[in-house]
């Protein structure tokens, strides 16, 4: 896919390595083709680091994209330059009026927090309601999705009495969903949390289908409004050292870490990772673009705001 980015974004320079395209919005309006217009609401402490991660798995269809970030206003990042913060996202309210055919939402190193203890809560929410009458799919991952499930079903979250860290197992309860097309009956999801819901609690929405779930990590992924909503929650974005980062990371806080789970070779962190995820996570977000963002966006981006809040 070729993708549409703003010049001088740091991924630019490392994705170009790994030979996948990229080009600067000159380049792009030499084309007669109307881009995908998706929006990243990223809410991740190292963001340079994230949109790399989203980058690389936005570029493996054919359709063109343009990609734009947003900020809350109510927060300053401590771990991203503020040059890069103000030369590559937007507040919220810049982009109120601005529609979309894609949105993702990251998670947040808040998830031990009551909801309405995050300070930008009211800000995130306004968001959240904003992308049902302004996007035609959103994809809530982790934290996030927690986040959107509360808000919208009142799906509680629970605290775990160990870090649910690693690499797991899951499987289909919809398989035949073009979310899932191209699956195999069992694939692998990162995980890094500490809070989970409940399918108890999923099952009892109507306005909620279970799509996935695993019996080491539980609830996987959610539906609702026929794909307008995807709520994941585990991190398939993420790239093969990124469980071992955060790992020495509390290792060197000295926090009670346990060693992820089917993550090392032989469980041994000095032979490196086994990558068993990427397969797994390129279809998940192929699909997603091609499903639910491209085949059932309106001709015009303009025309979501005629379509309402459809179910």
């Amino acid at each position: 896919m070729p993708l549409n980015l703003k010049k001088n974004l740091p991924a630019i320079d490392l994705l170009k390595k790994e030979h996948i395209f990229v080009m600067d919005a000159l380049r792009a309006s030499t084309q007669d083709i109307r881009p995908l217009k998706v929006v990243v609401l990223n809410l991740m402490p190292l963001k340079i680091t994230t949109e790399t991660d989203l980058i690389r798995l936005l570029s493996n269809t054919p359709l063109q994209i343009e990609l734009d970030f947003m900020k809350i206003k109510g927060h300053t990042s401590k771990n991203t330059p503020v040059e890069h913060m103000q030369e590559f996202y937007k507040n919220f309210e810049d982009m109120a009026e601005e529609y979309y055919d894609g949105m993702i939402i990251t998670g947040a190193p808040v998830e031990q927090m009551s909801y309405e203890e995050v300070l930008y809560w009211n800000e995130l929410t306004t968001i959240f309601d904003w992308a049902r009458t302004h996007v035609t799919s959103t994809l809530y991952i982790c934290w996030a999705a927690f986040a959107g499930l509360y808000h919208f079903y009142d799906v509680p979250k629970y605290d775990l009495p160990a870090k649910m860290f690693g690499v797991f197992r899951h499987t289909l309860r919809e398989r035949y969903l073009p979310i899932f097309r191209g699956f195999d009956d069992e694939f692998f999801v990162p995980h890094s949390r500490h809070t989970e819901i409940r399918r108890a609690d999923l099952l009892k929405v109507p306005q909620l289908t279970m799509l996935s779930e695993s019996e080491e990590s539980g609830v996987y992924m959610a539906m609702a409004r026929g794909g307008r909503e995807f709520f994941i929650t585990g991190h398939s974005e993420y790239s093969p050292y990124t469980l071992n980062d955060e790992y020495m990371r509390d290792l060197g806080k000295g926090l009670p870490i346990a060693i992820p789970r089917n993550y090392y070779r032989n469980d041994d962190p000095a032979q490196g990772p086994v990558v068993r995820w990427r397969g797994h996570a390129n279809l998940l977000f192929t699909n997603w673009l091609n499903y639910y963002v491209y085949q059932e966006t309106p001709f015009r981006i303009e025309d979501i705001k005629h379509l309402g809040d459809l179910t």
